[in-house]
């Protein structure tokens, strides 16, 4: 199992340069990963509340580290230009060294992430858009003309030159809310998946029985048997180094190939994140 740190792009986090030093410090202590969310805004009524643009944060992160792992967790590819993030991935891929992993998802909340600026908010729509993107992604990442033509999107004889640095291309992680079984289908078909939690009280963590369940029921819609990851997180003691191996050892057991270390509350400042940062990942017996 690998650990990362996982990082929402606003509030206190909404700034380039304090993302750069906390991945910075990420790095030396230990972590295998730093991961922001794509958020277009965080909406509370009355107030302001700084957003960073996730794609020029990340490039301050490349140019900040030299081995951790980085990239969107995740980025909604309904609200994008896929060529456009193409381009995107692919220079980022190159300025880290080719370290980036690309999340994607349908984007939550609509209602502030697409409806706020006339964009599709329908989640069959979002889904289908979402399948046409990534084919037209890894379309233009082999680096010959391509051409595609979908419901939603269209690309005529498009060259994406150079293609990434990683090969066979660069990793695609599919997130969705569990227990949802059709964005783990879609995610069986790419390089991970990243689920969190869907209950009846709202939002929460998976536990190891879901990350079992989670990892059987890829399985049996795998075509291959190229590596694949399954990936969560939840939060862990920094200052009992015992008691954040008896959390994770159970999910490692169960099939988790990545822990990405939250925040306690989405208000959470960032000197407490830095504390946890500094006190550095958990360790299996």
């Amino acid at each position: 199992m690998r650990f990362a740190i996982n990082l929402p792009n606003f509030g206190d986090f909404g700034n380039p340069l304090r993302l750069a030093a906390l991945a910075h410090e990420a790095e030396e202590a230990g972590w295998d990963g730093f991961f922001i969310w794509d958020h277009m805004q965080f909406f509370v009524p009355g107030e302001r509340v700084p957003v960073a643009d996730p794609w020029v944060a990340l490039a301050a992160v490349a140019l900040s580290t030299t081995t951790v792992r980085l990239g969107p967790m995740v980025t909604p590819i309904p609200r994008r230009r896929p060529w456009k993030l193409a381009r995107e991935c692919v220079t980022l891929d190159h300025l880290s060294g080719g370290r980036l992993i690309l999340g994607v998802g349908l984007g939550d909340p609509a209602d502030t992430e697409f409806g706020a600026f006339g964009e599709e908010t329908d989640a069959r729509r979002r889904a289908a858009m979402l399948d046409e993107g990534l084919a037209i992604l890894t379309g233009l990442w082999r680096g010959e003309p391509f051409s595609f033509v979908g419901e939603h999107f269209q690309v005529e004889n498009a060259l994406c030159w150079p293609p990434p640095l990683q090969s066979p291309r660069i990793p695609i992680w599919v997130a969705g809310w569990w227990p949802r079984r059709r964005p783990m289908r879609r995610g069986a078909r790419w390089d991970g998946v990243f689920p969190g939690k869907l209950s009846d009280g709202g939002y929460g963590w998976l536990t190891p029985d879901d990350v079992r369940e989670i990892v059987a029921y890829v399985r049996e819609h795998r075509e291959t048997d190229a590596p694949f990851d399954v990936v969560s997180g939840g939060l862990t003691p920094g200052d009992d180094p015992a008691r954040a191996s008896e959390i994770v050892a159970p999910y490692a057991e169960a099939g988790l190939t990545w822990w990405h270390e939250g925040i306690p509350d989405l208000r959470a400042s960032i000197d407490v994140v830095r504390t946890r940062i500094r006190q550095g990942p958990p360790r299996l017996p």
